[in-house]
């Protein structure tokens, strides 16, 4: 019977044999990623577990890979070695090549309530916008020269000037009572807790619109940056160039909501 794992570190998959650690340490590193995916899991909790298997499967699929029931005998395994207490950022991912599935098990980092942002605007150097994964590597670099810049996090903008994202989250902001977001057509990832934002806003009555915006476009604005990891972070600075930063009015009150949706993972 597979107990949940109590150290950190990368686990390779295979049929019949399931989750096992990997032989070599330096396999973290081996391999192009074709699909990552990750999350929050705090004392055995997560938040919309199940989307984020969906978003690995479906993208699993789009690039040839392994066949469904082997995915659904991977995440059921994921799902067993998970630990259930402490505080975790699991990444699964299919690896371009062998195609193999691994799991790769890191206790979460420092959680933000805020964020600093690199306004200098970063051309989107992406080969796979949609799909999480094949450039995780490349958008590490850019948030690294953010970090050099004096910033947490840099916003990517496509070649019009056009704001798309961040390097590790979506980007939302609020022109008075409308929450706003990137256009679905334009190079954006389909992010799980974006989705869950503008689901309770559209419960709520709170009217959602897709525009286009420049990073100048923003000025005092409240922007939020929004993953699976930090839940939403409001933008209380920006570096690079001079911008407005409003009162924070709304993100307390959303990240509250945002935190009771942790839910026990499954048992099996």
């Amino acid at each position: 019977m597979t107990t949940p794992a109590v150290a950190e570190g990368l686990w390779t998959w295979a049929p019949g044999r399931g989750l096992a650690p990997a032989p070599a340490p330096d396999q973290a590193a081996g391999g192009r990623l074709l699909v990552a995916d990750s999350w929050l899991v705090r004392e055995g909790r997560v938040r919309a577990y199940a989307r984020h298997r969906e978003r690995f499967a479906r993208a699993c699929g789009d690039c040839g890979g392994p066949e469904p029931r082997r995915i659904d005998a991977f995440w059921q395994d994921v799902t067993a070695v998970l630990p259930r207490t402490g505080a975790w950022f699991p990444r699964v991912e299919l690896v371009a090549g062998s195609l193999e599935l691994r799991l790769l098990l890191r206790p979460a980092p420092p959680l933000g309530t805020e964020v600093r942002l690199w306004a200098a605007g970063q051309s989107d150097p992406r080969t796979a916008p949609r799909r999480k994964g094949p450039d995780l590597d490349t958008l590490a670099r850019v948030r690294r020269r953010a970090c050099g810049e004096g910033a947490e996090e840099a916003v990517l903008i496509a070649p019009s000037g056009t704001v798309l994202e961040s390097a590790t989250a979506s980007v939302l902001w609020w022109e008075d009572d409308t929450l706003c977001l990137p256009p679905p057509r334009l190079p954006v990832l389909p992010g799980v807790t974006a989705g869950l934002v503008q689901e309770r806003a559209l419960r709520s009555g709170i009217r959602i619109a897709h525009r286009e915006r420049t990073v100048a476009e923003l000025d005092g604005r409240e922007v939020w940056l929004v993953n699976a990891l930090h839940g939403i972070r409001p933008v209380t600075d920006w570096t690079g160039r001079p911008m407005r930063v409003p009162p924070v009015e709304r993100a307390g009150e959303w990240r509250d909501w945002l935190d009771g949706l942790m839910e026990p993972l499954p048992a099996d």
